[in-house]
Parts: C-alpha cells; structure tokens; sequence
C-alpha cells in the first residue's frame, strides 16, 4: 500500500494555474511550490507573464529571460495587453525548446510537477492562438491539468459566482483537460466556502440565495430583474457541469488546504490517463487521418493535372505530323508571302467595287 503510494505520488503532473487578475495566481504558485518542497518533491517552475515585475519563487524557465516586454511595446508601438499577447506569442515560437527541457527532467527524474503561471489578463493565454499551443504541446508531453483559481471571498456574491462558473466551463470545453476549482483566501471568510460548493451541489440553494439577494437590492435597481432571471436558468444550465469538478478551498497565504488541493491533483491526473489522454490520441489520429486524405487528394488532383497535359500534348505532336505529312514534310508558316499578296488583291478588288457601286 506505501509503495503504491508513493508511486502515484511520484507519478508527473503538469497543471497550468489561471484565473482572473487578483484571484492570487502567483500567492498560489508561491505556496505551491513551498508545498512541494517540503516534501521533498522539486518542481519545475514556468512563468509565463511577461509583465510581472517580480516572482516570489525560483523559475527554471522565465518568459523575461527570453522577450523584453517594454521592448516589444515599443517597437510595435502596443498598449499592455498587445504587449502581454505578442510577448507571448514570440515565447510560443520557442516552446518547442522549452518542451524538450521538461521532457528531461522528467525521464531523469529530476522533478515530479510542472507548475505554469499564466499572465493575470485570462484571456490572453485562454483564449490566444499561442495560448493553445502550448496547453496542447504540455498536454501530448505530460498529463496536465488545470488549475482555475477563484477570489473566494468575491464569490459570495451570486452574479459573480456564476460568472466564474460560466468561464470556467467555457475554459474546461475549449481546453478538453481535467480542471480543478481553487476557492482562494479562505482565510478571510469565517464561514469557509461551504455555501459555495452547496450552491454547485444542490442548484436550489443557489435560487434561494439568489432571491434573498434579490430582495436585498432597491426596486428601482436596473435590469436587475432580467439578470436574476438568467442567472437562475444559468444555475440549471451548469448543475451537470458541475459534476466533471473537484473543489477546494485554499489559502496561499496560511497554507490552509493545499493537501487537499494535491489529492485533488493526483486524481485528476488519473482521470487525464484514464480518460482524456485516450480522447486526445482518438483526436489526433483523426486529425492525422483526415490530413492523410487531402494529402492523397492533392496529389491525385496534381497527377490528374500531369495527365490532361500530356493528352494535350500528344494531340498537338499528332496535329504537328499531320500538317506536316500534308505538306512534304516542311513547315507552313501561316504569315507567308504568298497568303499576303492574296489578301491584300481581295481586299483591293472589294474596294473597286465598292467605289464603282456609289458613282451609279
């Protein structure tokens, strides 16, 4: 049973850590990584944020080593969030590199997790083309997770609870990875996030705290009708979607959790192996699949092509040995002199006649 254990334990696991700007990604990297060291289990660290200005933990790869990111606003003349994209999109050019290096680590067993801090604007890295790229390439390495980090003490209000929750579907269906919800700064909520995971376990009580906070607001509140309204048929929406979730509640500055946050983790690297990984490759070989066909297609078109050329070709030799056999084997030239003097007199006769006919 120990030695199982300890197997699983040691197993590689990537997670990318994203979130909304103040959630505490880089609080919760920071704890991470103290977390892991202490049981004597080293990580290996990316920051992906160009624009962070400094990193509380050690970095065996860092985005400002490669892309300068007050540079790159400058010469292409972008405000920050251009800056953040296209440093990121410049990183992703050497990913491949930055790939190899993890792949060594991990057959060397140098390391048992990569942990990726992501820039604080969440789209940038969730919804870019660079962004992409790198979860995919990570993902086709080493089974990864993600890591979504949430403003626990912010999520007691329901609008913004619900809006957390629809980007956090929107993430999990884009990205086809196992992802877990991290309630971050428990420390400051008394009662915990108990009334959050009852609202994601049993969607009526998420409607009752939703008319008590209807109730709360002014009648002259505007829209407010309307939204409660769709948030309510939201609740209803994302109840099933809830189900695919781990949640816990974390506090990066107390630490208070985070065992709970690393069993959530091996579990969710096991449901990557058992049952996204098998997706993925199903993907992929119908991606390579379908590539095989139009490859095969183009090349038919091309050899199709190859094909009318030649016929056209061999009639235009067999047109060439007929007019030549018409005419003792030499060569007419259609503009020559003989043909000439023959237009030139019919035009000239049709001219006389011509002038004859108007002097009648």
């Amino acid at each position: 049973m120990t030695s199982s254990s300890t197997q699983t334990e040691d197993a590689p696991v990537a997670t990318i850590v994203i979130g909304m700007a103040g959630a505490g990604k880089t609080t919760f990297m920071q704890r991470l990584n103290s977390h892991l060291r202490r049981r004597a289990r080293k990580p290996y660290i990316l920051n992906l944020d160009p624009a962070v200005l400094e990193t509380p933990y050690p970095c065996n790869v860092d985005i400002r080593d490669t892309v300068n990111y007050k540079e790159v606003m400058k010469q292409y003349n972008l405000g920050p969030n251009g800056g953040i994209l296209t440093s990121l999109n410049l990183f992703t050019t050497k990913f491949d590199q930055v790939l190899g290096l993890v792949e060594q680590r991990l057959e060397k067993r140098r390391c048992s997790h990569v942990l990726l801090d992501t820039p604080g604007q969440i789209e940038i890295f969730t919804w870019s083309a660079s962004g992409a790229i790198i979860t995919d390439a990570l993902a086709s390495s080493v089974p990864t997770v993600l890591t979504y980090v949430i403003d626990a003490p912010r999520s007691k209000s329901c609008s913004t609870f619900i809006s957390s929750m629809l980007y956090a579907v929107s993430i999990l269906y884009k990205t086809r990875l196992p992802m877990i919800v991290v309630f971050n700064k428990i420390d400051a909520l008394e009662e915990g996030i108990d009334e959050q995971i009852q609202w994601m376990r049993d969607f009526e009580s998420f409607q009752l705290a939703l008319r008590r906070e209807e109730q709360s607001q002014p009648d002259d509140a505007a829209g407010s009708g309307y939204m409660h309204s769709l948030m309510n048929s939201m609740s209803l929406v994302l109840e099933e979607f809830y189900n695919h979730l781990d949640v816990v509640g974390v506090s990066a500055l107390s630490g208070a959790g985070f065992d709970d946050y690393m069993k959530a983790l091996d579990n969710k690297r096991q449901e990557f192996e058992e049952i996204y990984k098998p997706e993925m490759e199903a993907l992929r070989a119908e991606r390579d699949a379908s590539q095989d066909l139009q490859k095969k297609e183009q090349l038919r078109k091309l050899m199709q092509d190859m094909s009318v050329s030649d016929r056209a070709q061999t009639v235009s030799d067999a047109e060439e040995e007929e007019a030549e056999a018409e005419h003792n084997g030499e060569l007419v030239d259609p503009d020559s002199d003989e043909e000439v003097h023959e237009s030139v007199e019919r035009s000239d006769a049709t001219v006389d006649d011509w002038i004859k006919a108007m002097h009648r």
